[in-house]
């Protein structure tokens, strides 16, 4: 139980390490688009291959994969628009408009975000015997460009270095809890419950990426986006196939 904890902390540490980077380095924003187009191609080849493919061949029936999928996505989207309400809409604005919301709804979004990646994490675990080496790679991947991004975001807003870095540290450890959680419930979870689980992880997962990621990936990268999210998705395709 300790490892899938410190697996979920892990894939979730690189925020710590792209925040450090963005306290102490500028980054551009179009190296950030960039960055972001990457990683929402790695995040999408692992959804296809890592949590949909196996949810669906986990299922007896194909109906808990696509009512995973609808659930997952409504979830997400129903909780994203209540902490948007709440002022946490611009959370991974690299522009500083963090100044307008409320710290709370900021901390709440963002632990929102990496929760469902974090529980497939512990899940893979208990399915597997071992983390998937894919998907934690896919998830510590694209925790870097939200890092460098809400990072400079929040430090244009007035927030206090070691108060971002303490976001991250929170938000680590939160992922690792939530690892923890999916390795303990689903330790003895049915076929059906796994593939249920798996393909709600996707649904969140991507409507987090067509909500946040990829359209300020598009705005700081331009059309270039579109051949980075390509070689993402390539890249994390040959590493699944590698395991």
């Amino acid at each position: 139980m300790l490892t899938s904890f410190l697996w979920g902390f892990l894939a979730a540490a690189t925020l710590i390490a792209g925040g450090i980077v963005a306290l102490h380095w500028h980054v551009h924003n179009r190296l950030l688009g960039m960055v972001m187009a990457f990683g929402s191609g790695v995040l999408i080849s692992s959804v296809s291959f890592e949590l949909v493919e196996e949810a669906f061949s986990e299922a007896r029936w194909g109906g808990s994969v696509a009512s995973g999928l609808c659930v997952g996505a409504l979830t997400f989207y129903a909780g994203d628009a209540v902490i948007d309400r709440m002022g946490g809409a611009d959370r991974k604005h690299s522009g500083g408009a963090q100044a307008e919301g409320s710290p709370l709804a900021i901390v709440l979004g963002t632990v929102l975000d990496g929760i469902p990646e974090s529980i497939v994490l512990g899940l893979t675990i208990v399915d597997g015997g071992s983390v998937s080496v894919a998907f934690f790679c896919a998830v510590a991947l694209s925790n870097v460009p939200e890092a460098l991004s809400a990072t400079s975001g929040l430090l244009r807003s007035g927030w206090a270095p070691r108060r971002i870095l303490g976001l991250w540290t929170l938000v680590a450890l939160v992922s690792g809890l939530a690892s923890l959680t999916g390795f303990a419930l689903l330790d003895s979870a049915s076929p059906g419950v796994t593939a249920f689980v798996l393909s709600f992880a996707a649904g969140a997962i991507l409507t987090m990426l067509a909500d946040t990621m990829m359209p300020e990936a598009f705005e700081h990268g331009g059309k270039l986006v579109g051949l980075l999210t390509t070689l993402g998705f390539g890249v994390a395709f040959a590493l699944s196939a590698l395991e």
